[in-house]
């Protein structure tokens, strides 16, 4: 199992869920579905460091060969939709020439590739990836297949500089470094992922497009947390839904039917995660995140504790239709015990939060500071 915190996957944390001791039972006796993940997740520790390289080289490469790094700015806000993501232009050469030494960049690249969404999808893209191959009974590209995969990690990873520049709440003395590289960081996502084809290219333009609406969804609720509703929620929850479900789809290079099936499994999965990060942040942050489903049940409820309850309850929804999607697989699929056990860590993240969170008390606290 991976994640930033690799402390939740410790036999002490596994042993202290439900979903947890069956992880551990399944790792004692060696089944299928352990065995294919304890597989991917080691071959993943073996090469994230060799991607992390590729990565800060190519967006090096980027930087120093943009002959209008301002103009970059400009193209990219109008695309996102925001001014409050890039740079003023009496900015732009001061951060470009702090960002061309190799270290500095690096650093940057490795701060915002740690994330839970980065280190716990990395493996299953290459389980996905070869599962649809072996599926369609081909040979399998490795050089496609690195593309594909780092093409839609590196998309996800998008996702971490944008947050914490409008957030401001984390890394804040390296915002400005951020405006700098998302544009490059945008452009590299598109050129691996355009090795899949047009159709492959296509979808995830309109997943990229999807995660904006939930992106600004979310921004707008930050804003305005009274606004919060169940449907601004699921508009919010696209940020999770169209990138995972469509880099899910993709490893099967949008082919019909096992790249909806593919969809359906990770999307739901991704956002049944949000659920547990959400806990996990309100922890970390002595306040209920904005906007968040506990918040939005706490607004229902009237009470902060039955907000975090339904949140868990909303989480299992989530799953149960994440483990729906295994019923729709082909007969036989090579790799649906691997899907299975991942489900499995996903209810293990989810329960030690909120477990984490009964132990914490933090009732008063969170009450406190909830807006008014």
């Amino acid at each position: 199992m991976s994640s930033k915190d690799e402390s939740i996957f410790s036999k002490e944390a596994l042993l202290s869920t439900k979903p947890g001791k069956d992880i551990v039972k399944q790792a004692l006796f060696k089944s299928k579905g352990y065995k294919l993940f304890d597989k991917y997740k080691k071959d993943a520790e073996d090469e994230f460091p060799k991607f992390t390289k590729r990565f800060t080289e190519d967006l090096l490469r980027e930087i120093k060969s943009d002959p209008d790094p301002f103009e970059t700015q400009e193209k990219f806000a109008a695309e996102v939709g925001s001014n409050e993501i890039i740079l003023q232009e009496n900015q732009v050469d001061d951060v470009k020439k702090r960002l061309e030494n190799y270290d500095k960049l690096l650093d940057r690249v490795s701060r915002i590739l740690n994330s839970n969404f980065v280190k716990m999808t990395f493996p299953v893209f290459n389980a996905l990836y070869d599962a649809s191959t072996e599926h369609f009974g081909e040979t399998l590209d490795a050089k496609k297949k690195m593309d594909i995969i780092d093409g839609h990690i590196i998309a996800i990873d998008l996702s971490e500089p944008m947050d914490r520049i409008m957030d401001k709440d984390e890394d804040v003395e390296y915002l400005d470094d951020y405006k700098l590289m998302n544009p490059y960081i945008l452009k590299l996502a598109r050129d691996k992922i355009s090795a899949g084809g047009k159709q492959v290219l296509e979808e995830f333009e309109r997943g990229f497009k999807d995660a904006r609406v939930g992106q600004y969804v979310d921004f707008r609720l930050k804003m305005n947390p009274k606004n919060i509703s169940e449907e601004e929620m699921i508009q919010c929850y696209k940020k999770y839904r169209a990138v995972m479900g469509t880099a899910g789809k993709n490893m099967t290079l949008a082919r019909f039917p096992l790249g909806e099936i593919f969809y359906l499994g990770m999307a739901k999965a991704a956002e049944s995660v949000g659920c547990g990060n959400e806990i996990e942040d309100s922890i970390k942050n002595k306040f209920v995140k904005i906007p968040s489903w506990p918040l939005y049940y706490t607004f229902l409820t009237g009470n902060v504790q039955k907000g975090f309850e339904f949140t868990m309850r909303k989480s299992g929804v989530y799953l149960s239709e994440a483990r729906m999607a295994l019923e729709l697989l082909p007969e036989n699929f090579s790799h649906r015990d691997f899907l299975e056990f991942l489900f499995l860590t996903v209810e293990h993240y989810n329960t030690y939060w909120y477990n984490q969170l009964q132990k914490e008390k933090l009732w008063k606290e969170f009450e406190s500071k909830i807006p008014k």
